[in-house]
């Protein structure tokens, strides 16, 4: 933010840290072009593929300007809109938009609603569906018409067998679909996964089995131990150290390629892929692991968890990953692969589900066969990075960590 002089306009700008790799957009305004804002109350809420981030206001006054609106995709530090912070302005100045074209005149949607000014995306959405703003309550801030607001709207003559028309460029749904549009989020990690997979890193996929007995009787050892202390002991945290150990002995593993060297992490921050509800894929990132014992990675881990199902993770949350653990046994898959790097990483660990199986082992100096709770786990790496013995050296560290629960071996 910045002012020439005691009462010249505020600028509003997009928060100057982003993550690596992400691009942002404008969500949502909080507030509409003449409302008055109090300093750093919530003004703007901004998305990446990541997280979501409110921006709070820079000083007390009335917004006069809006220059980029909903959707718009958005820079760290770009110019968003300004605040007058000398009282109500005469007249303030709207959200810049395109003027319509004399030659081809648009639905009737162009008055302003009572709920507000209307987004691109919304005005887009009742000129599609033949719908008058005034037919319409809105549920955002101050009764402000939402995308959800006229995809509601529309819905219900679509059941009555008028359907609404297609979007441009999108062919109409076919009886018996049900269309869900993508989220910013959704479609900034599809782009990501078809980059990381088609365009940059050459993947490749081992498997090993873990004996998971030691790591289960030390969980259970140690489980009200912790608890006492207010921490959840999970099977993450096990899994968390074990990686340590093993980007210690394959340090290339927590490293990024470039066109010049190969960059390797002398810190192992540790993004852990977790699923929300809503959203999608996020990646919370544990850092400095290489320094936690058991007690501090279950406790770094909760925190970011929750904050995660939250929706209150911060850019700082995200940022800085180096190598990315992937918990797909928790949802019941057993092997997945490849399971696509996290750019501009260089590998992906995969963990299976846990389950018991019959497997034949050395008992008092004979073969039996035992039960015993295991899981597949697989390394995907880079393999401009990695060759096939690292990454077998990898995965025979971890699971060895695994099998001894850190005991020397």
């Amino acid at each position: 933010m910045s002012a020439d002089a005691a009462g010249a306009p505020i600028e509003v700008r997009a928060p100057t840290e982003q993550t690596e790799g992400t691009r942002s957009q404008v969500l949502r305004w909080l507030k509409q072009v003449g409302d008055s804002v109090s300093a750093d109350e919530p003004l703007i809420e901004i998305e990446t593929d990541k997280v979501t981030v409110e921006v709070p206001a820079p000083a007390t006054g009335v917004l006069t300007q809006i220059l980029k609106t909903e959707q718009e995709e958005i820079v760290p530090g770009e110019l968003l809109g300004h605040i007058a912070t000398s009282g109500r302005p005469a007249a303030a100045v709207p959200a810049a938009a395109p003027a319509p074209a004399a030659a081809a005149p648009a639905p009737a949607v162009a008055r302003a609603p009572a709920g507000g000014q209307l987004s691109p995306a919304v005005r887009r959405l009742l000129a599609e569906r033949g719908l008058e703003p005034t037919q319409l309550k809105g549920s955002g801030p101050a009764g402000r018409i939402m995308v959800e607001d006229v995809l509601q709207a529309a819905a219900p003559a679509a059941r009555g067998g008028a359907p609404a028309p297609a979007a441009p460029l999108v062919p109409a749904t076919e009886p018996g679909i049900r269309r869900i549009p993508h989220t910013a989020v959704r479609r900034r990690i599809a782009e990501h996964m078809v980059d990381s997979l088609l365009h940059t890193a050459p993947h490749v996929t081992t498997v090993f089995e873990a004996d998971m007995s030691a790591v289960l009787a030390d969980r259970e050892r140690r489980r009200s131990e912790f608890a006492r202390s207010g921490v959840p002991l999970t099977l993450t945290a096990y899994f968390v150290q074990a990686t340590v150990a093993a980007l210690r002995a394959v340090p290339e593993a927590n490293s990024r390629w470039t066109d010049i060297a190969l960059e390797l992490h002398e810190q192992m921050n540790i993004g852990i892929a977790t699923a929300v509800e809503g959203t999608g894929l996020v990646v919370p990132v544990l850092h400095d692991a290489q320094s936690l014992d058991l007690e501090g990675t279950a406790r770094g881990l909760d925190g970011l968890v929750r904050r995660a199902r939250e929706g209150r993770l911060t850019p700082a949350d995200v940022r800085c990953g180096t190598f990315t653990i992937s918990n797909h046994g928790v949802s019941g898959s057993l092997l997945a692969a490849p399971i696509i790097i996290n750019q501009p990483q260089s590998a992906i660990l995969g963990i299976g589900k846990l389950e018991r199986r019959a497997v034949v082992a050395e008992v008092d100096g004979r073969e039996a066969v035992v039960v015993q709770p295991r899981c597949y786990i697989t390394l995907t790496l880079d393999h401009r990075v990695m060759d096939g013995h690292q990454a077998n050296r990898f995965l025979e560290v971890l699971t060895g960590w695994l099998a001894r629960c850190g005991a020397p071996g």
